[in-house]
């Protein structure tokens, strides 16, 4: 069964504060293709355009988002971002510690963060610092062999900390992050394989992707 785990892409749709609102265009639409009688009758073809940054909607960061001598986009290895053996993590709201990832097998495995913050999207407060992984949390993950680590919520990070540990110590570690993932809780606690992968853009730090999971 295929589960997709990613946010619409659209027009109107919430982007983070601060960043740059995506804007979709078209260069030519049927109509005007048709017109222009490049291709026989009755042929048509409408080309678009997209102006985003890399974090909108659901997206992955490489770590070079984090740490300028680290692997992007184009580095980062089709092994750490598909088919991968998945892990999903209930959790609450607030601080996400050690002790959640405790007595899991993450080894090779994506690890999938749940807490259900995604239904807040579009709403006045998702945009705020819901649940987020510690230090310490980020330091199990690592000991324990995690390949990559998502979240549904707004940003893995709690939001008021500027020192950002949680991408600093995962993306540190080679492990790239998937953030504002939905629908978490259509997958089963393990017994599926998870997908993400993002365009190689040479110099790329975080871009969309249409993550999704294969329930075996």
């Amino acid at each position: 069964m295929l589960v997709d785990l990613s946010h619409t892409i659209e027009r109107g749709m919430p982007s983070y504060p601060g960043l740059m609102e995506p804007r979709f265009l078209t260069w030519f639409t049927h109509a005007e293709s048709l017109e222009r009688g490049s291709y026989a009758p009755g042929v048509s073809f409408q080309i678009a355009t997209f102006e985003m940054g890399g974090n909108t909607g659901t997206y992955i960061d490489a770590p070079f988002h984090r740490h300028p001598d680290a692997d992007d986009l184009a580095a980062l290895p089709l092994a750490k971002t598909v088919d991968l053996p998945g892990v999903l993590i209930k959790v609450g709201e607030g601080p996400i510690g050690a002790e959640a990832f405790a007595g899991h097998d993450l080894a090779g495995k994506a690890v999938l963060v749940y807490s259900g913050w995604d239904k807040r999207w579009g709403g006045v407060d998702y945009f705020t610092s819901g649940p987020f992984i510690t230090a310490e949390g980020c330091h199990a993950l690592v000991q324990a062999g995690a390949t990559l680590v998502g979240i549904d919520c707004a940003n893995i990070d709690d939001i008021a900390d500027k020192s950002r540990p949680a991408h600093t110590i995962l993306l540190a570690a080679g492990i790239p992050l998937v953030e504002h993932l939905s629908g978490l809780e259509q997958l089963p606690s393990s017994g599926f394989r998870f997908f993400a992968a993002p365009p190689p853009i040479k110099g790329g730090t975080s871009f969309t992707v249409r993550a999704f999971a294969i329930v075996e």
